[in-house]
């Protein structure tokens, strides 16, 4: 698996994080902006899938196997939309504390993976 993925997910997901967390210590729900974040991490999280079926197609094999692999790249996958999906029921400050609680689990599904390819 690309380490440098990993950090860059990792680290946008930890500033999404942080964002959000600071807006629910602010009193304030998630705004488009928040949006436009969770957009952005959530394609990083989408390439780092592309990248790992990739290479799993290429015939690389992580040290904890094919399927764990797999259902942690779709677990990263969906937890910031899931996230950002109960933020719109929750128009308070507590959508934010959701959206920075999922986006903290992506930071650490993350080091799993680093963990499960090998690393």
């Amino acid at each position: 698996m690309l380490d440098a993925l990993t950090v860059t997910v990792s680290v946008a997901a930890l500033a999404l994080a942080a964002w959000c967390g600071y807006a629910a210590y602010r009193d304030q729900p998630t705004k488009d902006w928040h949006f436009i974040g969770m957009a952005v991490v959530s394609l990083l999280a989408l390439v780092q899938l592309v990248v790992g079926i990739v290479q799993l197609a290429r015939g690389e094999k992580p040290d904890q196997g094919a399927v764990i692999f797999v259902s942690y790249l779709v677990g990263a996958l969906a937890a910031v939309p899931a996230a950002g999906f109960l933020s719109l029921a929750e128009r308070t400050r507590w959508g934010s504390v959701t959206v920075a609680a999922g986006a903290v689990v992506l930071a650490v599904l993350e080091v799993r993976l680093h963990d499960i390819w090998g690393g």
